[in-house]
């Protein structure tokens, strides 16, 4: 099958890249370097030290004798973007080629606009190249649970039947996004569900949860193959920012009282999912959508978890509630449906089964390139709030109640 890796360059699009390659896929990669060029703006970095784009590419075939091929450019460019998939004739279009950072998109207007115009036009250019030069190919796009929001209501996976003054219909989910960059993502999936209706085009929208975890089987063979981890207010997720705060002994910084919940899975499982979608297509006019996910997490669990598994390797940790920086409900019901990949045959990892070896192992080894100004959050999603903590907590033991 030939693939096409949008963001190949990323966290989970090189961890994609070499994922296929290893399984004798034709697979080529996109990418602007974007990610990279954000971090020198916020004065961040990965915790793992990432190669080049050409250098991982070379490493890859010294060590498997597989290839890669690199396209550079920028996907809002429809000149770039349509030759490439001119050229490359893709079976698969994996879309992971957008900001995806909610607090990035609230720094200010400026921050804002960016991110639309490269998620959502992006992704226009992409569907009108599918339409103009690959109109079978498959596209998976990497949407994210942050659609949904948190509605009192069990969450279906992308359409429910809906009953209204007599009469019935299958409909969208309702969206309730949380964030500028979450509302490029809805933006994305009524794009895409329009597209595949009025061209007949096929794709998957994997509504993802939150993604941990540093190692895959393949960046395990040699650490030049080694993808980003971020752990920044910017680009981290909430428990790689616990794991390197627990190495780095700084108090965990849960947001609020920590009781916002949601959907956790582990890299492996991320490419575990896109294959799946990728080896089941969608049919032709069709948008699709599976909710990705594996377990659920409050904040405060994730903290918890932790906390234990930094004890193993005799860290001590403390646990900090920091204003919330966020505007979004701490106490809520959260069950939504995740049935459809577990279907096609997904294995799951397990947090309590991986946080150790995988993630905070690693985190030690690197912990000399932790910056740990980025950590403390600084973007407000409101003016004139203050990035303070409130109170420092000590829970005993895995049980979540206070001393």
């Amino acid at each position: 099958m030939r693939i096409l890796v949008l963001g190949g360059d990323g966290y989970l699009g090189w961890s994609t890249a070499m994922y296929f390659s290893k399984r004798g896929h034709t697979v080529a990669v996109v990418d602007n370097f974007t990610r990279r060029m954000m971090h020198l703006e916020r004065s961040t970095d990965s915790l793992t030290p990432i190669q080049s784009l050409q250098t991982r590419i070379e490493a890859w075939q010294e060590v498997t004798g597989c290839t890669i091929e690199p396209f550079v450019g920028d996907i809002q460019d429809w000149y770039f973007i349509s030759r490439v998939l001119r050229d490359f004739q893709p079976d698969t279009i994996i879309h992971y080629g957008e900001i995806p950072s909610a607090p990035y998109s609230m720094i200010d207007v400026h921050h804002a606009v960016r991110v639309h115009e490269n998620n959502v036009n992006g992704t226009l250019n992409v569907l009108w190249a599918m339409h103009e030069f690959a109109p079978e190919a498959h596209l998976v796009k990497l949407g994210t649970m942050g659609e949904y929001g948190t509605p009192n209501i069990d969450i279906a996976e992308g359409y429910f039947e809906i009953e209204y003054n007599g009469r019935k219909d299958t409909l969208p989910f309702p969206k309730q996004p949380g964030s500028f960059y979450h509302l490029t993502k809805v933006h994305d999936s009524n794009n895409i569900m329009f597209a595949c209706k009025i061209w007949g085009l096929r794709a998957t929208d994997l509504n993802q949860g939150v993604v941990y975890g540093i190692e895959t089987e393949e960046s395990n063979l040699d650490d030049r193959l080694l993808t980003r981890f971020d752990y920044d207010e910017s680009f981290g997720t909430a428990l790689n920012r616990f794991c390197v705060q627990a190495v780095a002994g700084i108090p965990l910084t849960l947001y609020g009282k920590g009781h916002q919940t949601r959907g956790y899975l582990n890299l492996r499982d991320t490419l575990q999912c896109v294959e799946l979608a990728t080896l089941n297509p969608a049919p032709p006019g069709k948008m699709r959508v599976f909710n990705q996910w594996v377990e659920r997490f409050s904040v405060l669990d994730l903290a918890l978890h932790v906390r234990q598994a930094a004890r193993q390797i005799g860290l001590d940790v403390k646990i900090a509630h920091y204003k919330n920086p966020r505007v979004e409900a701490e106490e809520h019901y959260y069950n939504p449906a995740h049935k459809e990949l577990f279907d096609l045959g997904l294995q799951p990892l397990y947090l309590s089964d991986s946080l150790v070896e995988s993630v905070i192992r690693r985190v030690v080894q690197y912990q000399d390139r932790i910056i740990p100004h980025s950590i403390v959050p600084r973007i407000y999603w409101q003016r004139g709030a203050t990035p303070d903590y409130i109170e420092l907590v000590d829970y005993e033991n895995n049980s979540g109640t206070e001393k």
